[in-house]
């Protein structure tokens, strides 16, 4: 019986082990996850876990019976090395599991903050459920709380600390990596409005205390007083067992159009791959709950016999404070924007633009322009400018007469 090896439970690989089944596929499916428990989904852990209205149900991806209804065998432990002469894996505790196909669903660690003092007491990150549960204890006595990094984690924790929070941005805008100007400093005075303070194009030099932080020292050399810090500074992505197993490594597990190694018989999906996008025109790594389910579809489909190539849209979504950012596309490179909608009642879009083709719509509060956007990309991948300019730059419209 042709047996498929997924290595991580989280949402990729989950999601393999779940598109194969729907696919039909009759082999075995073997699921291998290092954290105890049922698979679990992530975005959660910064949002409604955090703040308490949310809990393990929640969490969960499906409930223990569905995995023995699909026949997706629930393995745990922690692969220490994966040996390609043999197809197999070996897990720590030393037992071996082979493979037809092995599909690697590592994702990524969070980056440590590289200064002095970064692993005193009350210094956390926010990644797995474990740290929510340790994160949402430690809430509940701090008095300082500060927040190093300005992206969709350190927001999402300040929206849901419940309490003021100082973020530290090292650069001179909040999401710069992900958002326009015009939707940072929408978020920006959100967050100042809700009583926090925000310090951008200032870095951490050192963090400060006797065996648990008290001080944040900042690159001005000023000090903050802390006794809580969330470190969110972006993530690393889990290489080791494609290094060391001699795959091509390279930000990611190098993978082509068809999300497969440079071992045709080893895939890589989700936030651990490194994969030609072509909306990006390059080599890229997404981090998304979009990209994770998309990427293990694509995956299942070419195990069963049905490959096409990776060109789903890159979507990702954020909630802070009331708020909702949707984002279809990749806004890389954008060298115009136009804002459509009620930028002060805090419903608007953005439409960013390069060399004269829509690359990307940033929605606030209109999750109607949201799915627009992603129906018109799928309608046409490069919508024009001059398109858009015709029907006003709406979204709608322009699709309407897209499908003409």
């Amino acid at each position: 019986m042709e047996t498929v090896l997924v290595v991580g439970a989280g949402q990729s690989g989950f999601g393999v082990a779940t598109s194969l089944r729907d696919k039909g596929f009759d082999g075995r499916v073997v699921l291998i996850g290092d954290e105890p428990g049922l698979p679990y989904q992530r975005p959660p852990l910064s949002k409604g876990y955090l703040a308490g209205t949310a809990g393990d149900a929640q969490l969960r991806l499906r409930p223990e019976d569905f995995f023995a209804e699909k026949d997706i065998e629930l393995v745990p432990g922690r692969v220490a090395t994966v040996d390609r002469d043999a197809s197999q894996v070996v897990l720590d505790d030393g037992s071996a599991h082979e493979y037809d196909h092995l599909v690697l669903a590592t994702g990524a660690d969070n980056r440590v903050l590289p200064v002095p003092g970064s692993t005193l007491d009350g210094v956390f990150t926010l990644r797995t459920k474990d740290d929510a549960d340790v994160l949402r204890a430690a809430l509940e006595s701090a008095a300082n709380v500060v927040v190093v990094g300005g992206g969709f984690i350190g927001l999402e924790f300040a929206a849901h600390a419940g309490r003021p929070v100082t973020i530290v941005e090292a650069q001179d805008r909040l999401m710069a990596r992900v958002a326009t100007p015009e939707v940072s400093a929408y978020f920006a005075a959100l967050h100042e409005g809700a009583g926090h303070t925000i310090l951008l194009g200032t870095g951490v030099a050192a963090l400060h205390g006797d065996g648990r932080v008290s001080e944040v020292e900042l690159s001005d050399g000023s000090r903050l007083l802390a006794d809580l810090v969330l470190v969110g500074v972006g993530v690393v992505p889990r290489t080791r067992l494609a290094e060391e197993a001699g795959l091509a490594v390279a930000n990611g597990v190098v993978v082509d159009e068809h999300l497969r190694t440079s071992d045709p018989k080893i895939s890589a999906v989700g936030d651990c791959a490194n994969f030609p996008c072509v909306q990006a025109g390059t080599a890229t790594r997404l981090e998304s709950v979009q990209n994770a389910v998309d990427q293990a579809r694509a995956v299942a489909a070419v195990i069963v016999g049905e490959p096409a190539p990776y060109e789903s849209l890159p979507w990702f979504w954020t909630d802070q404070l009331g708020a909702k950012l949707q984002i279809a596309g990749l806004l890389t490179g954008a060298d115009k924007t136009v804002v459509t909608g009620d930028r002060e009642g805090g419903k608007f879009s953005v439409l960013s633009f390069r060399d004269g083709v829509l690359v990307g719509v940033e929605s606030v509060n209109r999750p109607p322009d949201h799915i627009a956007a992603r129906r018109l990309f799928a309608a046409d991948p490069e919508p024009r400018f001059e398109t858009l300019e015709a029907n006003g730059f709406d979204l709608k419209a322009t699709l309407a007469s897209t499908r003409g």
